[in-house]
């Protein structure tokens, strides 16, 4: 059984990837701070899968603890790297916080690889890396623009840390997938998007004002060039997600990749505004939205969509998951945890 480590593993995306790398049989170790997640996700994990995963709880921030875990856990044979602090308008407002915790991370992590001999990583990158793209839909040759963000100029320099690192040390291989917007949740509804205090990203805060938590919903901007003025972004079930994570690891423990570093986008191919996933929510569910149109949100980009075709033709993996799915299962979880039955 192979051992690998999942960092960010209680968080939204890691969650849902911890439990299908269980299904699939393989042994999890995750570490995680819990900044932005509960521990009785781990209990929520055991519910589905029937495997409670193995749980160290840290900032991968310190070095000392971060060679600890690697000395704990000898048999790690790859990892997948989600955690760091995601929030594009929280990265704004506090952008030292962002870089030394996104950054540092990701460098201790690459010596301890180096130290330990673990050689796969797969990284958990982002569609913000092009910035507001030229063309649309965006491809993996699309040139990285300016970042939009200090959240998503991590992301830019992470990629560029791993890059160097692949060259100078070739026994270290890693895939970073630059994924678009994750939402939805697990068909059990024990596990999904739970943000601590208020929600930066757009579903939970279309689901906590559809059960009552907030007055109304903020649309930023209905002035954009776009079909209905408002922003427009790729929309992935967070399933379909992890799943391409597990893909992109085995990729590498089979030895399957072309080069030591290489990147792939993810996401359905699909654009959909702020106010068409707002539609979509309603009719799949029959519950209204409260929502106001206030002004652009700073860091925000016009609309950006993926072209998935290396990643389905190479990487192997294909969104298989709709709009009406990923609305269905956000709700379901919302509900399931308002009424507390997890």
């Amino acid at each position: 059984m192979k051992q690998i480590l999942v960092t960010g593993g209680t968080g939204y995306i890691g969650s849902h990837t911890v439990v299908e790398l269980q299904k699939k049989g393989y042994d999890v170790v995750i570490v995680d701070d819990l900044s932005n997640s509960e521990k009785n996700v781990l209990d929520r994990i055991e519910k589905i899968s029937g495997v409670k995963p193995h749980f160290e709880e840290f900032n991968l921030v310190d070095p000392l603890k971060t060679n600890q875990l690697f000395e704990k856990y000898p048999k790690i044979e790859a990892i997948i790297h989600f955690a760091a602090f995601k929030a594009v308008g929280e990265s704004v407002q506090k952008p030292l916080a962002y870089y030394q915790n996104n950054l540092v991370s990701l460098i201790n992590l690459l010596n301890a690889m180096k130290e330990y001999k673990v050689p796969h990583m797969v990284f958990s990158s982002s569609c913000t890396v092009y910035g507001q793209p030229e063309k649309l839909p965006v491809t993996e040759n699309a040139p990285v623009q300016p970042a939009e963000s200090p959240y998503g100029n991590t992301k830019q320099i992470c990629e560029e840390i791993l890059r160097d690192t692949a060259k100078a040390y070739p026994e270290l291989n890693t895939i970073a997938l630059r994924y678009f917007n994750p939402v939805g949740a697990h068909e059990t509804a024990l596990i999904g998007e739970l943000p601590k205090g208020v929600p930066q990203n757009l579903v939970p805060f279309i689901t906590q004002t559809a059960i009552g938590l907030r007055d109304q919903l903020s649309v930023f901007g209905d002035d954009y060039n776009t079909i209905d003025g408002s922003a427009v972004r790729d929309y992935i079930h967070v399933v379909d997600l992890a799943q391409a994570h597990i893909i992109a690891a085995e990729r590498l423990l089979d030895a399957n990749n072309e080069e030591n570093f290489e990147f792939f986008n993810l996401g359905t191919g699909t654009g959909s505004s702020v106010l068409q996933v707002i539609n979509a929510f309603e009719e799949a569910n029959g519950i209204p939205v409260k929502y106001k149109i206030v002004d652009r949100r700073e860091g925000d980009v016009e609309q950006i969509w993926a072209d998935t075709t290396i990643a389905n033709e190479v990487l192997g993996w294909k969104a298989s998951k709709g709009l009406n799915e990923m609305m269905s299962s956000a709700w379901a979880w919302e509900k399931n945890i308002r009424e507390g039955d997890c």
